[in-house]
């Protein structure tokens, strides 16, 4: 006989904003922001470069500049009116590859090999609280537990985590995430990212304590899962 899970019932499917492109950098748009890169262009000169209509680069510009990657400003140079060039914001630039994770798991090693686990957790610890009150200082605190959770998923998908907040049979409240932010640090260090720094996280944005780790990307799980206490 199959045994099936325990039914859940998902409360709200929180989606990152403009995900449509799994990789901003592929086709034309990203030869746009490497081109960008370089510094600020106009149209004319990306088209030039690129090998295209000078109305299609501006129809790029035009996409690039509603999700915020990309800022016009106008220049004059000579006679004439002034040139409209665009250059790539800190958003636009964050879309190139990053590889934060190398100088994380370094400055874990180090403080792991000097101070020994029990300092690095404590670091983590404050660290995840830090975080927390950046993300959320512009928020009032939620009244119940299931808008807090509400909340929280809020708060999780600024950071790049893809979550949502399901409740189980008995009446608690499950907060799943299918994406880490820091998955190779968690997948070095999974006792220091998940159950210190990812915890504590969690619970300063939540406002509560005793949440349950369940699961984890770090530990090799297909995703993350909190369980929140029954109020």
């Amino acid at each position: 006989m199959v045994s099936k899970s325990p039914e859940v019932r998902t409360l709200t499917d929180a989606t990152l904003p403009l995900e449509a492109e799994a990789n901003p950098l592929e086709g034309t748009r990203g030869r746009v922001l490497e081109e960008l890169a370089g510094g600020p262009k106009t149209a004319r000169d990306l088209a030039r470069t690129l090998g295209i209509q000078e109305s299609a680069a501006r129809g790029h510009l035009d996409r690039l500049e509603d999700r915020g990657w990309v800022v016009p400003s106008f220049r004059r140079e000579g006679v004439g009116r002034p040139r409209k060039r665009y250059a790539l914001t800190a958003l636009g630039q964050e879309q190139f590859p990053k590889k934060y994770d190398l100088m994380v798991d370094a400055i874990v090693d180090g403080l792991l090999a000097h101070e020994g686990e029990g300092y690095v957790s404590a670091v983590l610890a404050e660290a995840g609280e830090r975080v927390a009150k950046a993300v959320a200082h512009d928020l009032l605190p939620a009244k119940t537990v299931e808008a807090k959770a509400r909340q929280l998923v809020m708060l999780l998908n600024r950071l790049g985590f893809r979550s949502r907040v399901e409740r189980t049979p008995d009446g608690r409240l499950r907060v799943v995430r299918t994406n880490c932010v820091f998955r190779q640090s968690a997948l070095a260090h999974p006792f220091l990212l998940c159950d210190v720094f990812d915890k504590h996280l969690t619970e300063a944005l939540l406002g509560e304590v005793g949440v349950d780790l369940e699961d984890s990307i770090g530990r090799g799980g297909l995703r993350c899962s909190h369980l929140i206490p029954l109020a």
